[in-house]
């Protein structure tokens, strides 16, 4: 499976397209996604560091209000941002039709969700754990912001929407930052080891508006979803397992904040 998965990435697509049209072409995706979720990170870490007062007493929300005290309207800009940021996600599908593989060559399909389901709900609880004590640690010791992971109202669509934005953010950035862009990497002569730096960075990037912590916490959950990625073949495992970590975080937060003393609140 693992040397499968290695071919996968190395493969050129049958169309006969250069390296130089493939190159731009991830260029084009990443600017349109996480590339420039990375850019807007990095602005809004240097706007953080440079405030007055610790970054531990600083707070970034993930799920916010849009409009606040209009429920309804509030809902339709949940919504549409959640479809909207799928986008992309789109676009790869469409590129990968093109190439005449589809999604399928990067394992985000039905064809094993028992395998997937399984191991991401093993790869959710052994990053999980980890990742809150880690974020704990960085924050207690000045590196992060306080991670605010909702701030809806109390309203009856809250949970469905923290799921769906959790759903959102695994399906988005393990197809774009770990199937694709390895995929593309291979294909315009990267090898391996670069590809694999590169995933790590890019998730580490659009993290770091949550400070120093975030960065490097989400570089190192990158290099292991990518040596998963290649050993299995697939990205439905880590989907499943992104998707558990945040629902986790969510909605745990939604249920626990300012009840525990231990979880950090703004």
């Amino acid at each position: 499976m693992l040397r499968e998965a290695r071919d996968v990435e190395m493969s050129l697509p049958e169309q006969g397209l250069s390296r130089r049209v493939l190159r731009n072409e991830t260029l084009l995706v990443l600017a349109l996604s996480l590339g420039a979720s990375g850019v807007s990170a990095l602005i809004s870490f240097v706007g953080s560091v440079t405030r007055p007062g610790a970054l531990k007493n600083q707070a970034a929300t993930l799920v916010g209000s849009h409009a606040p005290g209009r429920p309804w309207l509030d809902l339709a800009w949940q919504l549409f941002g959640i479809a909207t940021a799928l986008v992309p996600v789109f676009l790869v599908a469409h590129l990968l039709l093109r190439e005449g593989v589809g999604l399928r060559a990067i394992g985000f399909d039905r064809r094993r969700p028992g395998f997937d389901l399984r191991w991401g709900i093993a790869v959710a609880a052994a990053i999980g754990g980890t990742g809150l004590l880690f974020y704990l640690g960085v924050r207690a010791a000045g590196f992060n912001l306080t991670v605010v992971p909702e701030s809806l109202p109390h309203v009856w669509w809250k949970i469905p929407v923290l799921i769906a934005s959790a759903v959102q953010n695994a399906v988005l950035e393990e197809v774009i930052v770990v199937g694709y862009l390895l995929r593309r990497l291979g294909q315009t002569g990267w090898s391996p080891m670069a590809a694999l730096v590169a995933s790590a960075v890019l998730r580490g990037s659009y993290h770091l508006y949550q400070g120093i912590g975030g960065l490097l916490g989400n570089m190192a959950m990158g290099v292991v979803f990518v040596l998963l990625y290649r050993r299995w073949g697939r990205v439905g495992p880590l989907v499943a397992a992104h998707s558990l970590i945040d629902i986790v975080a969510f909605v745990g937060y939604a249920l626990l904040a300012g009840k525990v003393g231990w979880l950090p609140t703004a």
